[in-house]
């Protein structure tokens, strides 16, 4: 390892260039949010924050937020109850078929989500299902269901399982133990899972362009019609707005579970 003074500089040169490499475009998109134009430049030429007024005078955008949010919300409580007892089941159990089960579960993360929105229009379309909520949650179910399962799952495979042998050998009762000692053991995995599977589905757009409609619009649909006519700073605005909610939970992650534990576990 280099101690010398110079190769730490140069070390720290390095990675204040790498990330700012990497956040460039962010800061770019944040300093044009506050453009007073009414089309996107840069470097901007005045300042205001009538692009973030904008946002949220937009009745295309305000629908959007509320679609997304229901469809998110919805979507992730259904796919922690379908994820967290197939997790459970992948990890505590052994059975037939075990690495069959596990395979689908987390196939639709190798299938490009241009074929799964293909796919889901042509077995919704005569239902109907297409611009219908549970059309667009039972959609975003395939996107989300895989990330829940393989946190949860890992988080479970880094707990001691002797801790639910102690408490069963002591009179506790399956659910006392999967209560007590089990889902606090994957809590860190589950939250991780649960805000995985909100943002994904609250910033899914290819699979939502096939199963959604004019009813059940949601937000990144609505930003995309929106910028194939225009292009002004209310969209920067927007978009900083979303890596807020990006970032706000990551803290909350870090703020309650700690986020290396998170992601370690």
């Amino acid at each position: 390892m280099n101690t010398h003074p110079a190769g730490r500089i140069l070390r720290a040169v390095l990675l204040t260039l790498l990330y700012l490499f990497l956040l460039a475009p962010i800061i770019v998109v944040f300093i044009e949010s506050f453009d007073d134009s009414t089309y996107l430049r840069f470097p901007p030429e005045g300042f205001t924050l009538d692009a973030y007024r904008q946002v949220f005078a937009n009745a295309d955008f305000r629908s959007g937020i509320q679609v997304s949010a229901v469809t998110a919300a919805v979507t992730t409580l259904l796919a922690l109850v379908t994820g967290v007892p197939a997790a459970l089941a992948l990890t505590r159990l052994r059975f037939r078929g075990r690495d069959a089960v596990e395979s689908a579960f987390l196939s639709p993360l190798l299938v490009p989500h241009i074929v799964l929105g293909l796919a889901l229009l042509v077995l919704f379309a005569p239902i109907p299902l297409t611009d219908t909520y549970w059309g667009l949650i039972l959609a975003h179910l395939g996107v989300t269901v895989p990330y829940v399962v393989r946190t949860v799952s890992a988080a479970l495979a880094g707990a001691d399982p002797r801790a639910e042998e102690a408490a069963r050998t002591l009179g506790a009762g399956r659910f006392t133990v999967l209560r007590r000692v089990t889902l606090p053991a994957a809590l860190p995995g589950l939250v991780s899972g649960a805000i995985i599977a909100f943002l994904l589905s609250f910033d899914e757009t290819v699979i939502s362009l096939f199963v959604s409609g004019q009813s059940t619009r949601p937000l990144p649909v609505a930003v995309l019609q929106y910028v194939e006519y225009r292009s002004d700073p209310s969209i920067a605005a927007l978009s900083v707005c979303l890596v807020l909610l990006s970032v706000a939970a990551v803290v909350v992650v870090e703020r309650s579970l700690g986020l290396r534990r998170s992601l370690r576990s």
